[in-house]
């Protein structure tokens, strides 16, 4: 069994699950577990747990995620991208002046009411299910932090505001990156640039760039996936477990440390070796725990009152 982490590309066509599903039967194992879903026609980033690797996926969802997407404006759609029903054709009439403005009014928190086609749930059921059914709820906004947002690209066609596809083939095209918490929604960003705009927006590309340290230049296909399992190539396509936590001060447990440590006990002065002699000696400071055969245990953290780590998160 693999226990560690893959930063997974998923590919245009695949939903989250897809992926899962598809490498429980590469990789010849049920345990499995994906850090944050993206829509079936996005791509790019998809860190996935595997073996006692998923006790991380809670931690990896928190991290600050980083997008490339592009949205036409002059239009709005039941799904905020242009996979939906087109609810509005407006005329386009602002300046890249009034673009830059209003895109940049974004950066900071701001309120984000989640989209009707989302996994969010009310009163139980997901928005996606009653949008199916034709349904709208009210939902509440939540809080998100636009950490950095900048237009890359804008295309301003000569000819953007015409009142039907005949008149107008051709819709203002931008390109932004974003970097931001989790829970955000970037094709409802892109719709309330194009509703603060007064003309609307629609989501038309997205791309997931980075979540956390996972970069976008060392994700692997599924494609690369197979090609491991079949042992056509050797490179190693999952990091280990404890490489998460690297920049901790490490701990190897000696005499009666190892039966606590295996116990997820207390360990105190005596009972482990640290690697740097006065790290972690602050309440809350953190260790990677390991044995004297270089297995990893887990995280603990110093206990001011007791003097000893208690176990913060453990990887048996």
């Amino acid at each position: 069994m693999i226990n560690g982490i893959i930063n997974v590309y998923k590919e245009k066509g695949f939903t989250s699950h897809d992926v899962v599903a598809k490498l429980r039967g590469i990789l010849k194992q049920k345990k499995i577990g994906h850090t944050g879903t993206l829509d079936p026609e996005a791509e790019g980033v998809l860190p996935v747990c595997l073996g006692n690797g998923t006790k991380l996926c809670d931690m990896l969802t928190d991290r600050s995620k980083e997008y490339v997407a592009e949205f036409l404006l002059g239009i709005s759609t039941d799904t905020q991208d242009t996979t939906g029903t087109v609810l509005t054709r407006e005329r386009v009439d602002i300046t890249p002046k009034q673009l830059c403005e209003t895109v940049q009014s974004f950066a900071g928190e701001y309120d984000q009411i989640p989209p009707m086609y989302s996994a969010c749930k009310v009163n139980g059921k997901r928005l996606y299910e009653l949008a199916r059914q034709g349904k709208e709820v009210e939902r509440k906004p939540r809080r998100v932090m636009i950490e950095e947002l900048e237009i890359l690209e804008m295309d301003f066609p000569e000819c953007s505001a015409g009142e039907s596809d005949e008149d107008s083939p051709s819709l203002p095209r931008i390109k932004i990156r974003v970097v931001c918490s989790k829970g955000t929604y970037i094709r409802t960003l892109c719709h309330d640039i194009g509703e603060r705009l007064g003309c609307g927006a629609a989501m038309d590309s997205l791309l997931r760039t980075r979540v956390g340290s996972f970069a976008l230049a060392d994700a692997v296909r599924l494609s690369q996936i197979e090609e491991w399992a079949r042992g056509e190539q050797t490179d190693p396509i999952w990091i280990p477990v404890d490489q998460m936590f690297s920049a901790l001060p490490n701990a190897v447990v000696t005499g009666s440390g190892i039966k606590a440590v295996q116990n997820g006990n207390y360990l105190f002065p005596g009972q482990f070796v640290l690697s740097q002699e006065k790290a972690a000696c602050r309440h809350g400071e953190e260790i990677r725990v390991y044995d004297g055969n270089g297995r990893f245990y887990g995280i603990y953290g110093y206990d001011k009152e007791k003097k000893g780590f208690r176990p913060v998160k453990m990887f048996l």
